[in-house]
Order: structure tokens, then sequence, then C-alpha cells
């Protein structure tokens, strides 16, 4: 299968073949951002992280002895810090099994296995998560996945079906917005095509688009806020890490040396922004 015929899905699969090395040497196990305002108060990366993650799970009602789904979860960090904290049963899922065995390894080694399953999926698996009963979850958390998702509205229609009555959807993604004098559609492409191509994201949804899709898929959402509304995103970027990702010569070097350049350009345009999403199945 050449890269012409090759579907989104299975790009974003071989992206992260690669991107396990980059990422997981200038990140560790958590690839996401943190708390706006525990980065303010002078919290590390790590440490911010975990505070949002603290808030996903306090959002998602889940208890010990719940069942929840975190949906592209990588090489594990934040399924594995909910796990711990709530002494809920995490199920990851990924379409990657490099990441899976990373996650699973990690946490064999933090004593958690009997809490955490790690799942890779087909790449199509998403539209319709069939490998999982109808209202079996509790709850099914997101960070900063679905953005790698050409049919977003897709997953949310499946997560709304695995989902028990009462169940909810927590997660933050990352999207696209107009700001300051970059406000069409023309001006905003200009800055985050360059994120979508190196960074293998199909589309940036908006903040409305994200609450239509999950309200079209049968949840009723509660939260649905930009994280870093007026100002610009440079949320969980030290300038520490910065020579990291510049000078980082690991496989496909190049591309992430690009990737970082055209997100921090998206970033210091204000185009960029981080949403977080809570919405509730009725019943």
């Amino acid at each position: 299968m050449n890269s012409r015929t090759m579907s989104h899905e299975h790009k974003v699969r071989e992206f992260y073949d690669s991107a396990v090395h980059c990422y997981q040497s200038i990140m560790g196990y958590t690839w996401h951002h943190g708390d706006p305002g525990a980065e303010a108060k002078g919290l590390s990366v790590l440490e911010a992280a975990q505070v949002l993650e603290e808030k996903v799970l306090a959002q998602s009602g889940i208890q010990a002895g719940g069942r929840a789904l975190d949906f592209g979860s990588g090489v594990g960090g934040p399924t594995l810090y909910m796990a711990k904290l709530s002494s809920a049963y995490f199920v990851g899922l990924s379409n990657n099994e490099v990441l899976s065995q990373r996650a699973r390894e990690r946490a064999a080694e933090l004593g958690l296995s009997d809490k955490v399953s790690f799942l890779t999926t087909g790449d199509d698996d998403y539209k319709s998560l069939l490998a999982f009963a109808d209202n079996s979850f509790d709850a099914v958390t997101f960070y900063e996945s679905v953005c790698h998702l050409p049919d977003k509205a897709a997953f949310f229609r499946a997560a709304f079906r695995i989902l028990k009555p009462g169940g909810r959807l927590v997660g933050i993604d990352w999207l696209q917005r107009p700001f300051g004098e970059h406000q069409t559609d023309e001006q905003i492409s200009k800055f985050m095509q360059p994120v979508n191509e190196y960074i293998r994201i199909p589309w940036h949804g908006t903040l409305g688009g994200y609450k239509k899709m999950i309200e079209d898929a049968g949840l009723r959402v509660t939260v649905a806020t930009d994280m870093f509304e007026g100002v610009k995103c440079w949320g969980s970027t030290p300038n520490a890490e910065r020579p990291q990702w510049l000078n980082y010569e690991g496989p496909e070097g190049d591309l992430f040396r690009k990737g970082k350049t055209a997100l921090d350009a998206a970033r210091d345009s204000g185009v960029f922004t981080v949403g977080m999403f809570v919405a509730v199945k009725p019943g």
C-alpha cells in the first residue's frame, strides 16, 4: 500500500511507530497539555498534566469498581494515573500495538496490571467500537486523540452506545479558532494546515463543532470550554524543551522538527487551542 492509497487512520498508526521514540524521549509517558491554572502556579509539565487528569476523573464521576474506556491511550500515562487514583478498571484503546505494549509494560512496572488493560484496535474500529457491548462503560475519556480521526462524529456515536445511561464522556482535544487578526478560514488554515500535514491530523474541529457532534450523538453536553480562551495556547511547551524538539535526530527526525515548528507558529498566531468537553448519556 503506497501513501496515496493508505487510509488516514493507517497513516496515523505509522506516524506513531516513529513518534513514540520522539515523544517518549521528551515527554515520558504523558503526552497531553496540562491544566493552565496549575502551570500558572509554577507546577511542572507532568504535575500540571496530572492536575488536569484529576479534573477529568472528577468530571467522569467514575467510582471504585467502575469501568471506563480511555480512547487513544498511547503509552498509558494518563490511563494508569486515573486507574490508580480511582480504583476503577480502565481499558486503554489505541490503534498502535507498539504504544499498547509499552503501556502494558508500564502497568506491570507500577503494579497496576490488574486495574488496566491496553487493547489495540483496527484502524477503522473507532467508528463503531463493536468490541464492546452496549451500555458497558461508566465513562469514556480522551486526551488529544479524537483530533486524529477523520470521522469524529462516528466516534462520538459509538461512545454514546457503549456508555451506560448516566455515564459520561469527558476529554480534551486540539481545536482551531479565530484569533486576533486571523479570522477567516483562509487565515486560520495558513497556520493549521502545516500542523495537519506534519502531525497527521485530517482536520481540526472547533469548540462549537465538537459540541454539536457530541449532542448529535445523543449526549447532553454540560461543559464545552476553550481552556485558553482569549490567550495564546502556549501551555505545556516549556522553553527548556524546545531544543530537544528542534534538534531531535531520532527516526523521522525531520518530520518531528517540522511539526514542532508548525505547531509553534499556530500557537503564536493564536488560532490553535485546546478544548475540554463533558457530556452525559441521558437515562
